[in-house]
């Protein structure tokens, strides 16, 4: 009889052991997310093999020219910098281009192939994003310059998303992970949360990076303390018209800040949507809201004359040395609003992609974004 006893009173003790491990686990947010997950949840990538199978358009297109991206990235060798210092742009413009072009060139190479990896399963593409990401976790210890973080944060995203895709690789020796997860806790992470309270396009995109950085440490806490973020003064940066308050101040840069900051707001709450399903998409108040941002940039971008903040302001095009903008932003963002005015306005450009600058929506027509299931 005693034995009955002592041995059930080993299951209480061992079950109440376990429940306390999960109790302390959810508390400290050391619970894992699904990886691949953050940009590209595996629902989206299984949804995209499935059309390329079928050779649908225009995601078949689309397949086609990652694989082109990736390819010509094959033969690229790294540019990491031990200290990624970049000046302010408007103080040394030809330094901080050329600096920044060091993790912009390897950033979307290490994406393009980790993307084409997922996609296909051959290991050359494997290979190279490793090479990559190994490469800037091994040599980069520090970042510098007036806009040492914030260009960090804005092209080091690519490093972040090439990394979520390349979880599951079995050729990511565990050695290499570490180093690499400890490079985003050092340097890629602490550049991020450095800016993500200021009040402009440095505060969306640090934000971004957090989240980002969040998500692939499975750190619950920082996750949502990104989403608080994001919440506390949406609508303090968008106004009930749609127009971003401290972006139009940029003179005749105004509509391209306007978009240099929303691409980073939808991608952040595209993340925190995969991480816990809330839908910060619908968030309004006062007529203020992302949807009434995005049709503002729209309609001044077609319309630039009608602009009231500056006179011949800067639109996007196919040309722009920082990419086709915001085409890119407004492929993406048909997926969740479904507005035919969007798809009207993309549609001639497809497939889209971006490859320089910034990587926020690079390979919006490809991997297309569902509220609800694919």
């Amino acid at each position: 009889m005693k034995s009955i006893f002592f041995n059930l009173f080993k299951k209480i003790i061992f079950r109440f052991f376990i429940l306390c491990l999960f109790m302390l686990g959810y508390s400290s947010g050391i619970l894992a997310y699904e990886h691949p997950g953050g940009m590209h949840p595996k629902s989206q990538i299984e949804f995209v093999k499935k059309q390329i199978k079928l050779k649908n358009e225009p995601y078949f297109s689309a397949y086609h020219q990652l694989l082109v991206k990736a390819d010509s990235s094959l033969t690229i060798k790294n540019h990491a910098l031990t200290d990624f210092s970049v000046p302010g742009y408007y103080q040394k413009p030809q330094e901080h281009r050329k600096n920044s072009l060091t993790i912009q060139t390897d950033g979307f190479a290490a994406y393009s192939c980790a993307l084409a990896w997922q996609l296909t399963g051959r290991k050359k593409y494997a290979e190279k994003a490793l090479y990559f990401l190994n490469a800037w976790s091994s040599i980069n210890i520090k970042y510098s310059g007036n806009d040492g973080p914030l260009v960090m944060a804005y092209s080091g995203t690519s490093m972040l998303i090439a990394a979520e895709l390349m979880v599951p690789c079995k050729k990511w020796k565990s050695t290499d992970k570490v180093r690499f997860k400890s490079w985003v806790k050092k340097i890629f992470c602490k550049a991020a949360d450095q800016i993500r309270h200021k009040k402009n396009n440095w505060g969306d995109w640090g934000r971004f990076g957090s989240i980002l950085s969040a998500y692939f440490l499975d750190d619950e806490g920082n996750l949502r303390e990104n989403i608080q973020l994001l919440k506390s003064d949406m609508f303090e940066r968008i106004s009930p018209d749609g127009h971003l308050t401290e972006e139009v101040k940029r003179e005749g840069n105004g509509i391209w800040y306007s978009y240099f900051s929303l691409a980073p707001i939808t991608a952040a709450c595209w993340v925190a949507y995969n991480a816990t399903g809330e839908n910060l998409f619908l968030l309004q108040k006062d007529g203020s809201s992302i949807k009434a941002a995005l049709d503002y940039l729209l309609y001044y971008n077609q319309h630039p004359s009608e602009w009231k903040w500056f006179k011949n302001p800067v639109t996007g095009s196919i040309n722009s040395s920082q990419g086709f903008w915001p085409v890119n932003l407004l492929e993406a963002m048909k997926g969740i609003y479904l507005d035919n005015s969007y798809d009207a306005y993309v549609s001639p450009f497809r497939p889209i992609i971006n490859t320089k600058h910034h990587y926020a929506w690079t390979f919006p027509t490809l991997m297309p974004l569902r509220i609800g299931n694919y």
